[in-house]
C-alpha cells in the first residue's frame, strides 16, 4: 500500500471520526433519540475452552462445538436467574471467552485448521447460537475463528454480538494478531468489500452501542478508540489469558481502555482450556467489568463461574459525555494533531498476505519472520 493510500486511511479514521461520534444517536433533524436506558446487568462467563485438536476430523470437531453451545446455554441461564435473584437487574448481556468454542489452533496448518475448526458467517454453529440467544432473550458476545469466502484458505480471528432476535448485529476481525491473518494482511481487498464501518463496527442497540475487542488488542488505545469515536460505549473483550493476583498487562489495559475512552468494559476471560497438553489453569481467572471511569465493579476468582456481573448505568456514562469537564476526554481529543504521524510513519506493512488481488496462504512461521524483519527496519530507521 503506498504512502497517499495510507495517509488517506490514517486522516479518514483521525480526522473525520470526530463529527460522526454521536451521528448515529440523532435523527434527520436534529432530534435526540439517544434515550435514557435503565441499567441492566452484564457477565462474563468464565468457561473452560475445549480444544479440537484431538478431535479426529471435522465431523467430530463440528459435533463437539455444537455440544457445547448446549452446554454454554444451560451455564448462562442458570447464572442469569441468580444474578437477578441476588442483585435485582435483569441480565441483557453475556460475554463468552475468547476462542471458547475450540481453542487456539497451534502448529495446526492455517489451511487445515480453518477447514476443521472455523465457523462459517451463516454455518451451524451460529445458527445454534443465535436459537440459544433468542431462547435467553439477551445479547451473547463471543469470539471465534472463521472463514470468509473472499479470502479462501485462511482464517480471521472474530468477535461476534448475537441480539435477542437471534441475529448476529456485530462481527469484528481481530486486528492485530501474532500468529493468525488478520483483515490488516489484505489490507487492500478488505477494506473495498467491507470498508472502514466493517473494519470498526458499532451495534446500536437497546442497551447500549456495543463494539468489540479481541484478546490483547485491549493493550492497543487505537483500536478502542476508532470504536469508541464511532460511538460505542460498552466493549465487549473476550480472552485467554494468564490470571494473576498482580497486575497484569491486559488488566491494566482494560482499565486504561475504560477510562480513557469514557466507556465500560465487560472482559470474560478462560477457565483453562481443556483437552490440550498445557495444565489446565494456565489461562484462568480476572474475568472483570469495568465501568466508564476505570473502576472495576466485579472481578473473578479462578474457576468456572459467573461471579464478574454488575450493572451498567448509561444514563450517568451518557450524562459525563455530555457535560463539559476536563474528565470529558472523548470531547478534548484533537486528533488532526496526530493524523500525520500515523499516516507517515509505517511499522507493520498491510497487504503482506496480499498478491495480485488474492490472499496467498501463509506457513506458521511466516508471522515471526515478518515481525523479525519489521524489528530489523526499524533499527535501521531509528525507530528503536
Amino acid at each position: 500500500m503506498d504512502c497517499d493510500r495510507r495517509q488517506i486511511l490514517a486522516a479518514a479514521i483521525c480526522t473525520s471520526a470526530p463529527t460522526k461520534l454521536f451521528a448515529n444517536a440523532r435523527s434527520n433533524d436534529g432530534e435526540d433519540i439517544m434515550t435514557d436506558t435503565k441499567s441492566y446487568a452484564a457477565v462474563a462467563m468464565q468457561l473452560a475452552a475445549r480444544s479440537v485438536e484431538k478431535a479426529p476430523d471435522k465431523t467430530a470437531a463440528r459435533s463437539q462445538m455444537l455440544a457445547m453451545i448446549g452446554e454454554i446455554e444451560t451455564k448462562i441461564r442458570s447464572a442469569t436467574i441468580f444474578i437477578q435473584q441476588y442483585a435485582g437487574s435483569p441480565v441483557k448481556l453475556a460475554v463468552l471467552p475468547e476462542y471458547l468454542l475450540t481453542s487456539y489452533p497451534g502448529r495446526i496448518s492455517i489451511p487445515d485448521f480453518a477447514d476443521k475448526a472455523a465457523l462459517e458467517v451463516n454455518g451451524p454453529e451460529y445458527e445454534a447460537m443465535g436459537a440459544m440467544a433468542q431462547r435467553l432473550q439477551m445479547f451473547i458476545a463471543g469470539n471465534a475463528y472463521e472463514v470468509d469466502h473472499n479470502f479462501p484458505g485462511i482464517y480471521f480471528q472474530s468477535c461476534f454480538i448475537i441480539a435477542p432476535s437471534g441475529d448476529v448485529v456485530l462481527r469484528y476481525r481481530r486486528l492485530n494478531s501474532m500468529f493468525g491473518p488478520t483483515p490488516h494482511d489484505v489490507w487492500s481487498k478488505y477494506l473495498d468489500i467491507y470498508g472502514l464501518d466493517g473494519v470498526f463496527p458499532v451495534a446500536k442497540t437497546e442497551i447500549g452501542n456495543l463494539a468489540a475487542i479481541a484478546s490483547e488488542e485491549i493493550l492497543y488505545p487505537e483500536i478502542a478508540r476508532a470504536h469508541a469515536l464511532r460511538g460505542a460505549e460498552v466493549f465487549v473483550h473476550s480472552s485467554s489469558e494468564i490470571g494473576s493476583p498482580l497486575d497484569t498487562p491486559k488488566d491494566i489495559g482494560k482499565r486504561a481502555r475504560a477510562q480513557e475512552n469514557m466507556a465500560y468494559v465487560v472482559s470474560a476471560n478462560t477457565a483453562g482450556i481443556e483437552n490440550t497438553t498445557l495444565p489446565l489453569a494456565s489461562a484462568d481467572g480476572n474475568s472483570m467489568v469495568v465501568d466508564y471511569k476505570g473502576r472495576v465493579l466485579a472481578e473473578s476468582n479462578s474457576g468456572e463461574t459467573f461471579t464478574a456481573f454488575a450493572d451498567i448505568d448509561l444514563a450517568a456514562l451518557r450524562a459525563a459525555r455530555r457535560k463539559p469537564a476536563m474528565t470529558n476526554f472523548l470531547a478534548r481529543q484533537r486528533l488532526e494533531l496526530f493524523a500525520a504521524t500515523y499516516g507517515d510513519i509505517r511499522i507493520h506493512a498491510a497487504d503482506g498476505l496480499l498478491k495480485d488481488g488474492q490472499a496467498q496462504i501463509p506457513d506458521r512461521d511466516y508471522f515471526l519472520r515478518t515481525q523479525e524483519e519489521v524489528i530489523e527496519r526499524m533499527i535501521k530507521e531509528n525507530l528503536i
